[in-house]
């Protein structure tokens, strides 16, 4: 065993956590009235802790003990709770079978995550929202009614069709490309380090989600101020940075002088 593999440290400190706080209990000689408090909190700063020692663990065995001692509960019930504060019930299966690939998602997500981002539960149910978002919507779609294959034929212009599919797929591709390069040079576009965690928040948000025209303006604020926790002036800075860039390279990727 690596005494000094970032799982093993991350048990010490659970460990010296609870011998103060058994030593807090012993001293505090106060007469407790009521009943206990009970700790409600499901996703704490351990939570966080533990994933931080997951992503810089090398060996798999450490990683897979501490995934499911102190991750895999945090991130199934936080599914479970989107799911019905949210009530995303399109979905074909049941809730389980739902919270079971929200954390599926999650599982490929956890190394993207760093402290940088801002805080663990909140980086992590903004990207588990939005999963959640864009399936319950595609299957929403799904189940409703559709008009006549012949009817939709003879309402179509084919050629507009195409010329708009051509440049929706030429936007799409440069969207990825931006989220990207916004992220690989994050530090050069946001001058002020204390606006990077929302610039990533910003990023996170849309790259996990196709379906971004569904939201307004409002809800994505909302979204951002969740995971990180900052004024709406901040907010509109970094998006104002960001739509900056974003038109920039829109004018060199399609070949002509930015203004």
């Amino acid at each position: 065993m690596n005494l000094n593999s970032p799982v093993d440290l991350f048990y010490k400190n659970i460990e010296a956590k609870k011998i103060q706080a058994a030593l807090s209990a012993s001293m505090d000689t106060k007469p407790k009235r009521g009943r206990p408090r009970k700790n409600k909190l499901y996703f704490t700063q351990d939570t966080e802790d533990a994933i931080i020692a997951y992503n810089t663990e090398e060996s798999y065995s450490q990683r897979n003990k501490v995934f499911n001692e102190y991750i895999h509960y945090p991130l199934n019930k936080m599914a479970e709770n989107l799911i019905h504060r949210f009530k995303f019930y399109h979905f074909d299966a049941a809730t389980k079978d739902v919270q079971h690939e929200v954390i599926a998602f999650l599982l490929e997500k956890l190394p993207k995550y760093t402290q940088q981002k801002g805080k663990a539960f909140s980086y992590f149910s903004i990207v588990a929202k939005n999963y959640l978002i864009q399936n319950n919507y595609k299957h929403y779609n799904r189940k409703k009614g559709k008009a006549p294959v012949l009817e939709i034929d003879n309402q179509r212009n084919v050629i507009n069709e195409l010329i708009n599919g051509e440049h929706q797929s030429e936007v799409q591709n440069f969207y990825h490309l931006f989220i990207q390069h916004a992220e690989d040079n994050i530090d050069s576009i946001i001058k002020y380090k204390r606006d990077i965690p929302i610039a990533y928040a910003v990023l996170e948000i849309f790259k996990n989600c196709e379906n971004i025209e569904t939201y307004n303006k409002k809800a994505l604020y909302i979204m951002v101020r969740e995971m990180v926790n900052v004024k709406t002036q901040y907010i509109t800075r970094v998006v104002n940075i960001l739509k900056a860039e974003y038109k920039r390279l829109w004018c060199i990727y399609r070949g002509y002088s930015p203004e």
